[in-house]
């Protein structure tokens, strides 16, 4: 189901009494008077904080699930991990979505006694789920944005016994809902579209499991990995504006997939709402949008780089989902692509003064 995003607009306005103030308050204070017993109220700064509780409000809204707040979206993976391995416990991962879950995996869970195991996204579900504990997924890929049958898999790891983890980074719970196709717990980098605007680092954790999200909430408390009240009040203003932004995004990175397609400097293109691109199908079924993300890859790395730093529409810049168009080689941080690809991240421009910036720099290649 959709969420609500006009209704989400009013979660806190609905509440209100007469002369309080229509934006959320920043609560910035890690001390609260608190005479006697706690009796639930909030009463210190790494517990509970009365601007992350309406930021949770809001993303639980557009979640339909409750969600907890990190610092960061590696933070929000981290907990959902720790929160769900012991001893023993067998995860699988995919070995070309984003490289720091790769790493915390290989670095971190495997000295725990924690056995990694690693398959390509388009090759997931072959070998099937028997014996995992933990299965953890990201749909589109990072940066391929290959795709893989999220009904499929979250039924078939529940039948094995396992649950899993979804990484919906590059969706949003408005383009596509992973909660509702049968995953177990979904997390998510806010520093990216959520926010928008290129200037915090946030994460989420949601879940409909309550046994897990008590563990995940039990993880934050007793870590410290909390985020700041301010990053949590920009993300908040940032979700007012996410609904509009996320529709200009999708529309105009729809636009230059099909324009670039057709252009004699790109040598392949990917984005899911290309009618040929691999992963068309799985996304026409699985998201109400086709996102924002595409990938170009040209003839050189030196090309690639002299497109990436000569384009002005383009913030030659790592991460992605900001207003501001943005591209990167990602071949540059060890990941599995050719030395040319180019990660594009569509923002908010309006799509024909984006479109000839970029048309103008490719052909001056």
């Amino acid at each position: 189901m959709a969420p609500k995003t006009g209704e989400m607009l009013h979660l806190r306005g609905n509440t209100l009494d007469k002369g309080e103030p229509v934006a959320l308050p920043l609560t910035q204070s890690s001390m609260f008077h608190l005479p006697g017993a706690p009796d639930g109220h909030d009463f210190y700064g790494r517990v509970n904080n009365p601007t992350w509780e309406h930021l949770e409000h809001v993303l639980a809204h557009l979640e339909d699930a409750p969600c907890l707040s990190f610092p960061s979206g590696m933070g929000a993976i981290s907990a959902a991990l720790f929160a769900t391995v012991k001893v023993g416990t067998r995860i699988l991962i995919p070995s070309d979505g984003y490289y720091v879950t790769r790493v915390l995996a290989d670095r971190f869970l495997s000295h725990l006694g924690v056995s990694v195991t690693e398959r390509p996204t388009t090759t997931f579900a072959e070998g099937g789920f028997d014996g995992f504990d933990v299965v953890f997924v990201e749909s589109p890929s990072n940066p391929g944005l290959d795709m893989m049958d999220l009904p499929a898999i979250a039924s078939a790891v529940r039948t094995a016994g396992g649950i899993t983890i979804a990484d919906n980074t590059t969706m949003t719970p408005l383009g596509q809902r992973p909660l509702d196709m049968g995953i177990d717990v979904v997390v998510a980098s806010d520093t990216k579209a959520m926010g928008g605007h290129s200037d915090l680092l946030m994460g989420h954790v949601a879940s409909r499991n309550v046994q897990i999200l008590e563990r995940v909430e039990e993880w934050r408390r007793v870590s410290g990995a909390i985020p700041g009240p301010h990053e949590a009040w920009l993300l908040h203003r940032g979700l007012e504006t996410l609904d509009v932004r996320f529709d200009r995004m999708c529309s105009s990175a729809q636009v230059l997939a099909e324009r670039l397609a057709g252009h004699a400097a790109i040598q392949s293109i990917r984005f899911p709402g290309l009618r040929n691109d691999p992963s068309y199908a799985l996304a026409k079924a699985q998201t109400a949008r086709f996102g924002f993300l595409l990938s170009i890859t040209l003839d050189s790395e030196a090309k690639a780089e002299e497109f990436i730093n000569s384009c002005p529409m383009l913030r030659p810049a790592t991460s992605f989902g900001g207003v501001h168009s943005s591209a990167e080689r990602r071949a540059r941080w060890g990941d599995d692509v050719n030395p040319a690809f180019i990660r594009l991240s569509v923002g908010c421009e309006p799509v024909e003064e984006l479109w000839q910036a970029i048309e103008a720099s490719l052909n001056a290649l």
